[in-house]
């Protein structure tokens, strides 16, 4: 990919943009259809998920990024893994349905419960210890059948893909961390070659 979009309705969308640019990869801020029909991926960073859901519809951008995702990666992170869940314990939130799963928004407590850990990530051929952050972070409480848990915690996934889509429970835009945002940058390749 050279072109990847990050949601720029709300949250810490710059926060992505700088691990882009550290990367070499061209972020384009995504606020409009327009916006998004120049993207290879999208990016939706974490926020706050009741108020992204009312900002995606109201700049009409709802369908838009679900066909997107139909031929493009979407990774979300915190809040944006809630928008791509399946469902989530809260009927505020209308979800996208990218990635079969069920989310417990702030299951991991408040923000004076935010925490940092070091988890062993496990992608495709390469296995990894980085130190993430977790703010509010919500809880995957449910797998579906094709989701692939590629970090845990205690026995609980923090960081899934399916097909070509990525979700994490946590922020790996706040550390100087960019090995999970790069192999986000493969899967198009990869979902061009199956």
């Amino acid at each position: 990919m050279k072109r990847v979009g990050v949601l720029g309705l709300q949250g810490a969308y710059a926060k992505h943009a700088a691990v882009l640019q550290r990367l070499d990869i061209q972020s384009i801020d995504v606020r409009s259809r327009n916006d998004l029909d120049k993207c290879e991926g999208l990016i939706i960073p974490g926020g706050e998920s009741t108020t992204m859901t009312k900002l995606i519809e109201e700049n009409d951008l709802y369908d838009a990024i679900i066909q997107f995702a139909e031929e493009n990666p979407i990774f979300g992170t915190c809040a944006g893994m809630i928008l791509m869940a399946t469902h989530v314990e809260d009927d505020r939130v209308k979800t996208l349905n990218l990635i079969d799963i069920t989310v417990d928004r702030n299951a991991y407590g408040r923000q004076v419960d935010s925490f940092v850990n070091e988890l062993d990530v496990r992608t495709d051929g390469e296995s990894f210890t980085m130190r993430c952050v977790f703010i509010r972070a919500p809880r995957i409480a449910e797998l579906g059948d094709g989701v692939e848990v590629l970090a845990s915690i205690d026995d609980e996934p923090v960081l899934v893909r399916q097909g070509h889509h990525l979700a994490a429970a946590f922020h790996p835009e706040l550390t100087s961390e960019t090995r999970i945002h790069s192999y986000f940058l493969t899967l198009k390749r990869e979902m061009s070659i199956a």
